[in-house]
């Protein structure tokens, strides 16, 4: 048998000398990384706690790769920036893939195709098919498709936050936040938004608002009304939070697409404080008037001195007419050379109206609008490519989970005093300090990842695993 020729390609000269590029080097990974990732994974038992609370419809005689396994080999999948099941059968032989899904380097072991993958997203699709179309209202279709593997991952979610915290907190927000996410086919349960202008699904978020933790994620049908679900999600949250922390404070954070009476209500018989945006209208433009106007003539005499001037005030006893009783609104009237505007926010919190505005509702700009940002961007969240509902749902939460033990690996950083790996963005931990190339060696029984010793990271990279035991022994709270 006459051996393969690796192709050999010729750069531009180093000096006098050609350069040369052939792809016959030894064994050579480039995620390297992750590694650190995945201690602190198995340290926590994360995705291990995870994998046995999934339904697993697959007959166990036909069973290769685990439940565990597939759950590891997609979630790594997505941190190391290759999102769709395709990228699966270039990396199932991937040393150091195999490494992360506690598989020994081996190219006769391979781990789980593309096609096993999407077999394993797709089980109870299949199921609900069976059901004929119109016996299936939309609404009770979704809700059959999150009542299995959804509501499991959801529930875990909220279970991971309560065992990660190093203490019981004084206070939980939760930001809840209805996104826009895009398809680029006749998905199922997708639909056109005229607000959007595009084809999608509408999933709700919800993280803590003090560490930007997943708490939810539910994917909708692409034209539902921002509030669809949501006091089903935030009564499964709070009774969840109540159980482990029955003194905890609770307050609501979001947008005007939760300002409904429904939510309102169900805050205030649960004894949770909120602050949602709310739209403007005829009755609350009169009632903020003589305040505006005041803006106005205070601009025009001192606008040069003070181009930017806000005003807070609040409409006490606001009652729309689909209300059952008057609610306070906040309200920032603002004026700039762009022009003025007035933005409301329905509240039962009785701090000064500056104080709720400007320290605590605007804060969700960074939560959750930053968190799902990093979905979209750094997780690529948005690529829900499946034909089915609930694949798609199961996608979307995978990335949430992912995304979950980003935070957890930045909470290791930051107690260890690492800020600026706190604080940086998934493509710059991506860029930094995961994308590292080693040469993988088995001798015997030891697995041996060479890394290049000017790597510029590896000093903070060694600070990082150590942080890891620290962090994981540090949870050790009593009730924990």
């Amino acid at each position: 048998m006459v051996a393969a020729v690796s192709p050999q390609v010729i750069l531009e000269r180093a000096d006098s000398q050609p350069v040369l590029l052939t792809f016959d080097g030894p064994q050579i990974v480039s995620d390297t990384g992750l590694l650190a990732v995945r201690a602190l994974d198995r340290r926590l038992g994360v995705l291990a706690g995870l994998a046995p609370l999934l339904p697993d419809p697959r007959a166990r005689k036909y069973v290769t790769h685990s439940a565990e396994a597939l759950l590891t080999q997609q979630v790594y999948q997505l941190l190391a920036g290759y999102p769709d099941a395709n990228d699966a059968q270039a990396l199932r032989t991937d040393p150091l893939f195999q490494i992360l899904a506690d598989v020994a380097p081996d190219p006769k072991r391979p781990l789980a195709s593309a096609a096993t993958l999407t077999r394993f997203q797709y089980a109870f699709t299949r199921r609900q098919a069976q059901l004929p179309l119109a016996e299936r209202p939309v609404l009770l279709e979704v809700r059959a498709a999150q009542t299995q593997r959804l509501k499991v991952v959801n529930r875990y979610l909220v279970d991971l936050f309560i065992r990660t915290r190093p203490a019981p907190p004084h206070e939980v927000i939760l930001d809840a936040d209805a996104t826009d996410d895009p398809v680029h086919g006749s998905q199922h349960l997708s639909a056109y938004h005229g607000y959007y202008g595009q084809h999608q699904y509408f999933p709700l978020l919800v993280f803590d608002g003090h560490t930007g933790f997943p708490l939810a994620a539910w994917l909708r049908p692409g034209a539902v009304h921002a509030s669809l679900g949501a006091t089903d999600v935030l009564a499964e949250l709070v009774a969840a939070l109540r159980a482990a922390w029955p003194a905890v404070r609770i307050v609501l954070r979001g947008d005007s697409g939760l300002a409904v009476p429904a939510v309102y209500e169900f805050c205030e018989h649960a004894d949770i404080r909120y602050a949602l945006g709310y739209g403007t209208n005829a009755v609350l433009e009169r009632a903020t008037q003589q305040a505006a106007a005041d803006v106005e003539l205070y601009y025009r005499c001192y606008g040069r001195r003070e181009p930017h001037v806000q005003r807070y005030e609040e409409v006490k006893d606001y009652q729309a007419g689909t209300w059952t009783r008057p609610r306070r609104v906040v309200v920032k009237i603002e004026r700039t050379p762009q022009g003025s505007q007035r933005r409301f926010v329905v509240t039962d919190l009785a701090d000064r109206p500056e104080v709720v505005y400007r320290d605590f509702y605007v804060e969700r700009g960074a939560v959750p609008e930053q968190p799902i940002g990093e979905l979209k961007n750094g997780l690529r969240a948005e690529r829900l490519s499946a034909c089915g509902f609930c694949a798609n749902a199961l996608r979307l939460v995978l990335h949430v989970v992912a995304y979950a033990l980003v935070v957890l690996w930045r909470e290791a950083a930051a107690a260890a005093g690492l800020a600026e790996v706190a604080r940086a963005s998934i493509g710059t931990l991506r860029q930094t300090l995961w994308k590292v190339g080693a040469v993988v060696r088995v001798r015997g029984r030891r697995v041996w990842l060479q890394v290049s010793g000017s790597w510029p990271g590896r000093e903070v990279w060694v600070r990082l695993c150590a942080a890891v035991e620290g962090f994981a022994a540090a949870l050790a709270w009593p009730g924990s």
